[in-house]
């Protein structure tokens, strides 16, 4: 699903990355673990094409991504990568139905057909008597549902999670260890989550370990 090869990413001076190679098999679920400071956010970032590195090649399903201009990138991004981020990036003045529909849209995908869809994964969620709550009315739990069904929306392959626990409590924290493990045998998902939490490290199909911009 992902070979990367020799990614390098500097900030000014300081080298955050320093040459990373990576392999993500097609339905695996890979944590990426390490203390603050190591590179993983940066990693993440490059592999689901929101920042560029400074070197080195990334191939997705099949995709150069190197090789594609900045509307077919984005385009690319948003119909084959689905995200999810520690403190969920929903918009606050749209509904819970309306976060989840808007990928959709973006995608050109027709409203009543995108609207369906994210009533569906909303209910699939526990969500369905939350469409209309905004996220100020959602608890943190509830938030980090929406976005897991805004990443979903597109019928991605490829989920990548930044901390994905890390505003959650204990209870929360193990519902979406549940469900993330749930989406990926149901949905034939990659997923691929850069963590601190050591209980979704645990439930990964493997762990990688980054120290100083590099795998060790």
């Amino acid at each position: 699903m992902i070979t990367a090869t020799g990614i390098r990413k500097s900030f000014g001076e300081i080298e955050v990355l320093k040459g990373i190679d990576l392999n993500i098999e097609n339905e695996e679920f890979v944590s990426i673990v390490g203390a603050s400071g190591a590179g993983k956010t940066t990693l993440l970032q490059i592999l689901g094409t929101l920042d560029k590195a400074d070197s080195g090649n990334i191939v997705i399903d099949g995709t150069d991504i190197n090789k594609l201009s900045a509307n077919a990138l984005a385009d690319f991004r948003c119909r084959h990568i689905g995200f999810v981020f520690q403190f969920h990036q929903l918009l606050p003045e749209f509904t819970a139905l309306e976060n989840v529909t808007i990928p959709a849209l973006i995608a050109h995908r027709k409203s009543g057909e995108a609207e369906a869809k994210a009533k569906e994964l909303l209910d699939y969620l526990g969500l369905s008597h939350r469409l209309s709550h905004k996220p100020n009315q959602l608890s943190g739990g509830e938030k980090q549902r929406v976005a897991v069904a805004r990443a979903l929306i597109n019928k991605p392959k490829l989920i990548l999670a930044d901390e994905p626990s890390g505003s959650l409590d204990s209870q929360n924290k193990e519902e979406l260890n549940k469900l993330l493990l749930n989406l990926k045998n149901e949905f034939k998902l990659t997923i691929l989550v850069v963590t601190h939490d050591a209980s979704i490290a645990s439930i990964s199909d493997r762990t990688i370990t980054m120290k100083d911009g590099l795998i060790i």
